[in-house]
């Protein structure tokens, strides 16, 4: 029999604030003069369908780590040469856990199927076992959990393809990230920019757009 999950344990602030970027090219961010009026940071969070030219415009302004995962509308891809290759200067932590800026942070980029094709989509069996593994990789708890999809829950979006994923409410059940950081629902619905999750205790931000978080 499986214990219950033990509830979120009260922690201490990280003293850490990031950028949170998602589906806009947001003006007050491309341009010459970035990051000038910004405070400080210790990291970016891309939260997914950010065109490759803007993550790596990110990296050429910033000296912080940039730490992205792919939306569904596979637009993270720069053209150069004979076919489309990665953002260079930024860090992919789809399916994977990362350490930047003393933080660890587990990526979980795409989004719950909704039409026949399309790479940034998965099944619920992939998102299923993909999860799965994420959290045994982060069996040693983790700060952020960034995705481009929603958790189920006051972010989700009314239409199919915005509904919000059920095994990302199950890693944060099992880890109890302290942030979760979205993106996938644009600003419409009248979305809040965040909640906290009661079942894990998670702060949950809709990273639309660009917002300075402190941790």
């Amino acid at each position: 029999m499986t214990p219950p999950a033990l509830p979120p344990l009260s922690r201490a602030p990280l003293g850490k604030r990031v950028i949170v970027l998602a589906d806009h090219v947001h003006p007050f961010v491309y341009r010459s003069a970035f990051p000038q009026g910004v405070p400080a940071v210790d990291a970016v969070l891309a939260a997914g369908d950010l065109p490759g030219y803007y993550l790596e415009f990110l990296a050429t302004k910033l000296t912080v780590p940039i730490i992205y995962v792919h939306g569904n509308h596979e637009n993270e891809y720069v053209n150069e040469g004979d076919g489309r290759i990665p953002p260079r200067g930024v860090i992919a932590a789809h399916g994977r856990v990362v350490e930047e800026a003393g933080l660890r942070i587990a990526g979980w980029g795409g989004v719950p199927r909704y039409r026949g094709d399309g790479e940034g989509q998965y099944t619920r069996a992939q998102a299923r076992w993909g999860l799965g593994r994420l959290a045994w990789q982060a069996r040693r708890g983790v700060d952020v959990l960034l995705t481009h999809a929603p958790p189920t829950g006051p972010h989700a979006g009314s239409d199919y393809a915005h509904r919000g994923c059920p095994d990302i409410n199950a890693f944060m059940g099992r880890r109890h990230p302290r942030l979760v950081v979205h993106g996938h629902i644009h600003e419409y619905e009248g979305k809040k920019l965040e909640y906290l999750d009661p079942e894990s205790g998670a702060r949950v931000i809709n990273a639309y757009g660009y917002h300075v978080v402190d941790l």
